[in-house]
């Protein structure tokens, strides 16, 4: 009855849903049938609560939840999703941003970013 969808807009699992549906020839199918989140977290919150009976959110969202009830999507159906982290002026003399950031360079986080399902650049 319902596919919940991020606003394609504002959220970058939104574009790649709505390309995921275009590239499924799906477009004109699902069109009336979509509710739009305000972001991911919204979007999979109409699915939890059974507003909608499937929706496109991030892999890391559904991590842990049965395998029946999950589809992962092949990455080459949309668009990559770069997620990056910046150290901005502001923060360029905090020993906590910066301590942070080269956190996010190691192996810790590398494991981390991986069991989430996310793949990172080469």
């Amino acid at each position: 009855q319902h596919i919940a969808i991020a606003d394609p807009k504002a959220a970058p699992y939104g574009k790649a849903g709505l390309e995921v549906v275009e590239k499924l020839g799906l477009t004109e199918a699902i069109t009336p049938k979509v509710v739009t989140g305000e972001n991911i977290s919204q979007t999979l919150q109409f699915v939890d609560s059974g507003n909608a009976e499937v929706g496109f959110v991030a892999l890391s969202q559904v991590t842990g939840k049965p395998a029946s009830q999950v589809w992962v999507v092949p990455a080459a159906d949309y668009s990559p999703i770069l997620q990056d982290a910046v150290l901005l002026k502001t923060g360029e003399t905090d020993p906590a941003a910066k301590a942070f950031i080269e956190f996010l360079k190691g192996p810790e986080a590398t494991d981390i970013i991986k069991k989430f399902g996310y793949e990172l650049a080469q």
